[in-house]
């Protein structure tokens, strides 16, 4: 069963469309929507949807910093060498420069934040399979 299938109609904010252009760094489908396009505004700021089960690679923000806003769904973040953490509407976390993270929906909802992002991102390997389902609500 798929919670939270609400999100999928962008109810703050537009799903926006299939990301596609990064769509090499996810596993599953996710959406992208730019909401401030404003070239002289050095910050990106995006709505980002997972479809239930996806997720970003593993990645670095170099020279920047990531803020994330949960707005709807059920989702993860995770920095490298700490435990997951379970993420719902209302959450905030912030991602400082240098730090290997990855963030994505549970396997059964679709989850949905608003990404503040400044530096260049260094994307790297998948999160695991075997590292994604062994992820539990407690």
């Amino acid at each position: 069963m798929n919670k939270n299938q609400d999100v999928k109609n962008g109810v703050i904010f537009p799903i926006g469309s299939k990301n596609d252009t990064y769509a090499k760094y996810f596993v599953g489908q996710s959406y992208l929507q730019g909401l401030v396009n404003d070239p002289t505004v050095n910050v990106g700021v995006s709505n980002v949807t997972f479809e239930p089960g996806c997720r970003n690679n593993w990645h670095i923000h170099h020279n920047g910093y990531q803020i994330l806003l949960v707005t709807g769904g059920a989702g993860w973040y995770q920095e490298d060498g700490k435990p997951a953490q379970y993420l719902v509407p209302g959450d905030v976390v912030v991602t400082h420069d240098g730090v290997k993270h990855w963030h994505g929906a549970t396997k059964d909802s679709w989850f949905s934040h608003i990404a503040i992002t400044a530096g260049t991102p260094e994307w790297l390997e998948p999160v695991s399979d075997t590292e994604y389902d062994q992820l539990e609500v407690k």
